[in-house]
This record gives C-alpha cells, sequence and structure tokens, in this order.
C-alpha cells in the first residue's frame, strides 16, 4: 500500500470514529432544550431530571467528541501538509471558529448546565440549555463550512505560489452546498438523538423501570424522530441531491450506478455495480424515477459515467454505490419505524406494544450506520478530488511520511479508540443503569429563588 491510500484510510478512521460523539450531541443538544422547555412551562421537576438525565450523556459524548477530534487538527499538518499548506488561508479560518464555539461557548455553557443548577433561576437554566445546543450547531455549521468549500470552491483566489485565499468570508459561510449540506446532516444528526433517546425509553419500559421517564423519553424521542425522519427526506435531502447532480454529476452517476447517459433514468433499488462491464448486476430497479427526483420530468436525460474519461470517476465506485444505498434504504426504515410508532403513542398503545419496543431499541444503532454512510457518500463522491476541480487527492497528501509510518500511526489510533470505545460503553451504561432518580434524590431546592 502507498502513502496516499494509508493516509486516506488514517484520516477516514479518526475522522469516523471521532463522529459516533457530535452526531449525538449535536442531536441531543435540541432534545434537552425540548426538555427543558417542557420543564420551565410545567414546573414538572420529572421533565427537569430527564433533562438532567441526558445533560449528563451529553457530556461524556462531548468530553470523547473532543478527545477523538484532536488529532485531526493535526492530521491536515502531519500527512495532509501540502493540503493544509495551500488552502489554510481559507480552511483555516472555520476551523479556528469551530474551535472557540466548540471549547469555549459550548463548553462554558455545559458547565454552567450541569453544576450551576442550585445557584441560578430555572429560566436561566433553560438558558444555559439553549446555549449549549446553539454553541454544538453553530460548531457544526463551521465544520460542514470547510467540508463543503473542498466539495464546492467558492470566494477564493489562486496567489502565484499556488495557495488560496479568502474573497470574501460571508461568501464563504453562505456558500448554498454548505448551506444544504448543514440542513441535511443536522437533521440526521437529530434523528440519531431522537432514536437513541426512544431506545433508551423503551430499554426501560422492557426492563419495568423508570416507567414514568420511559414515557418521557419514548414521547419526545419518537415525535422528533418522526419529523426529522420525513425532513431528511424532503426538503433537504431532496435538496441536497439536486445539487450534487448540477455541480458533481459524475458523483450522483456513481452513487446511481448510471454508467450511459439515459433519457428516464431509472433508480436502482438494489445490484452490484459492475465498472468492468459498464453495468449493474442483478439490478431491482424503477423506471424513469431518477430523471424525475432530479429534474422535475420522467423524460429528463441524466449523464452517466460516459460522458466523463476514466481518471475522473470515483475512485472507489462500488464503495460509493453501497454507501449511498445503505443512506438510502435505512433512511426509509427510519420514516416508516417512526410513523408506526408516532400512531401507536397517539393511539396510547406504543407503551405496552412490546413489538415496536423491540424495533426501537434494537434500531438505536442504525442512525449511526446511515450517518457514517451519508458522510461516505459525501466524501467518496467528490474523489479523485481533494478540493474540487482544483486539487487531486494525489496531490495534497504529506510525501515527507512513510508508508511505513503511516501504517503505524494507524495502528496505534486503532488500538487506543478501542480503549476509549470501550471506556465510553462503561459510562454510558452506567449511567443508563443508574437511570434519572440517582441525581434527583438531593434534588429539593434546585434552583436559586
Amino acid at each position: 500500500m502507498g502513502s496516499e491510500l494509508i493516509h486516506r484510510l488514517q484520516f477516514a478512521f479518526t475522522v469516523t470514529f471521532h463522529y459516533l460523539f457530535p452526531q449525538l450531541t449535536m442531536g441531543l443538544g435540541l432534545l434537552i432544550v425540548a426538555l427543558k422547555t417542557v420543564a420551565l412551562k410545567t414546573g414538572s421537576e420529572e421533565w427537569d431530571r430527564a433533562a438532567r438525565f441526558w445533560g449528563r450523556i451529553f457530556a461524556i459524548n462531548f468530553v470523547f467528541g473532543v478527545v477523538t477530534g484532536i488529532p485531526m487538527e493535526f492530521e491536515f499538518g502531519t500527512n495532509w501538509a501540502r493540503f493544509a499548506r495551500l488552502s489554510g488561508g481559507v480552511i483555516g479560518q472555520p476551523l479556528a471558529m469551530e474551535g472557540v464555539f466548540s471549547f469555549f461557548l459550548e463548553s462554558a455553557f455545559l458547565g454552567l448546565f450541569l453544576y450551576g443548577e442550585k445557584r441560578i433561576s430555572r429560566l436561566l437554566h433553560w438558558f444555559s440549555a439553549v446555549m449549549v445546543f446553539v454553541g454544538s450547531w453553530i460548531s457544526g455549521f463551521f465544520i460542514i463550512v470547510t467540508d463543503a468549500w473542498m466539495q464546492h470552491p467558492v470566494a477564493y483566489a489562486r496567489l502565484p505560489n499556488g495557495q488560496f485565499e479568502v474573497l470574501s468570508f460571508w461568501r464563504l459561510l453562505l456558500n448554498p452546498w454548505a448551506l444544504l449540506q448543514y440542513a441535511h446532516n443536522m437533521t440526521g444528526a437529530v434523528i440519531t438523538g431522537a432514536f437513541v433517546m426512544a431506545a433508551v425509553g423503551a430499554f426501560y419500559l422492557l426492563e419495568g423501570r423508570n416507567q414514568s421517564y420511559a414515557r418521557i423519553f419514548l414521547k419526545v424521542g419518537v415525535i422528533a424522530g418522526m419529523i426529522a425522519s420525513f425532513v431528511i427526506i424532503f426538503p433537504t435531502g431532496d435538496a441536497a441531491g439536486k445539487y450534487v447532480a448540477r455541480n458533481q454529476p459524475a458523483a450522483i452517476a456513481a452513487m446511481e450506478g448510471l454508467f450511459k447517459s439515459t433519457t428516464g433514468a431509472p433508480i436502482v433499488i438494489l445490484g452490484q455495480p459492475n465498472e468492468q462491464t459498464g453495468q449493474i448486476d442483478n439490478p431491482i430497479a424503477v423506471n424513469d424515477v431518477l430523471s424525475y427526483l432530479i429534474y422535475g420530468t420522467t423524460r429528463a436525460e441524466v449523464e452517466g459515467l460516459d460522458q466523463f474519461p476514466r481518471d475522473q470517476w470515483p475512485t472507489a465506485l462500488p464503495l460509493l454505490f453501497y454507501a449511498y444505498h445503505i443512506m438510502a434504504g435505512l433512511g426509509t426504515w427510519f420514516a416508516l419505524l417512526m410513523t408506526v410508532a408516532a400512531f401507536l403513542l397517539w393511539r396510547k398503545r406504543l407503551y405496552t406494544a412490546r413489538w415496536a419496543l423491540w424495533a426501537l431499541l434494537l434500531s438505536f444503532p442504525l442512525p449511526y450506520i446511515a450517518n457514517t454512510a451519508g458522510w461516505m457518500t459525501a466524501e467518496l463522491g467528490r474523489q479523485p478530488w481533494l478540493i474540487y476541480g482544483l486539487m487531486r487527492t494525489s496531490a495534497g497528501y504529506s510525501n515527507m511520511v512513510s508508508a511505513g509510518n503511516g501504517l503505524f500511526t494507524l495502528l496505534g489510533f486503532m488500538g487506543l479508540y478501542a480503549l476509549l470505545g470501550l471506556l465510553f460503553t462503561v459510562l454510558i451504561y452506567r449511567e443508563i443503569a443508574r437511570g434519572p432518580e440517582p441525581a434527583a434524590a438531593t434534588a429539593e431546592a434546585l434552583h436559586a429563588d
């Protein structure tokens, strides 16, 4: 294996493991605000305790997200030094602002939310939850802006030495790709938070304990999950897909396994892309649907991979195809499951329908898989470009770091992150086993007058 592949594998591993944590904190941030809003409006101590419980889960995720995110900042300067040197004038600004909002705003108000409750009023405690939510979502926005510039470069100039500089910071922030990607990504984070919350509620009901809290978790998780599961399909997923089709047509062709330009292009439900024969093996397809989804008419022509030079095809085409279809398939399951659960909730039968509770409990890992597959779709679709149309991936990695050194550090990260994953699992299991009640045992006079 060459250095480029090793560097790509190392960054792919570290960023994939890291994103297991922020997607839950960003999703829970919104749901904790919902819990605190109901508690503030009704004066219910039970909803307050529910918010505190998820605040502790949030804090554990936040800590592990920070720990696993720091190495990626260094990887820009070690594994991807040429890319960092040329693009640092652009991507350095949103990355620095992400650090400010993540490490200062979000962490400061998280500390106030967790440890300042006895010293502030209910309204101020609610405000601290809102600011934790805002901090986490702004932090996510600046990361998305960075990635979106690599996907769809805007507001830049090329200096004589080859470096990029920003012409307009506001145009960089308002990159249409960033806005669409942000809406889609954050909706995915809400789905993760909703499924995890609903799964814990289902677990408690199946165990026969903490039943009043389980009902709260299920109610909030199912309602938020149902709304987010439809929003991620339309309008966010639909708009993002159409924008990709206009700006990265080779990526959309590879995602759909469309090797030849086709009028009335079909959408492939299942199949195996065969690069050698230029077709989908064993396809299950629905005619005309892809043309309609992209262009609004069944008779539109969709560009296939035959319209692009072979060296501009996504370099891991089968993996891209499967990642996209896993994401889309799981998105359909989310909408179906949450619709059924919401119907049972409305009919007051969800809390006793054990089959539905088991379905919610066993589905909690699926949003993690779907979000990972979604990011793989975005990043594999951009290949072979590191900065789309401007810098190929082969021109951005550090040729001073050998394949052996890269492999050594990759194995080291894998071992270290395995230990971190084990520790995270133990801490989360302990919090779920304790439940919301222990933290409320001495909860009298929690808020300042």
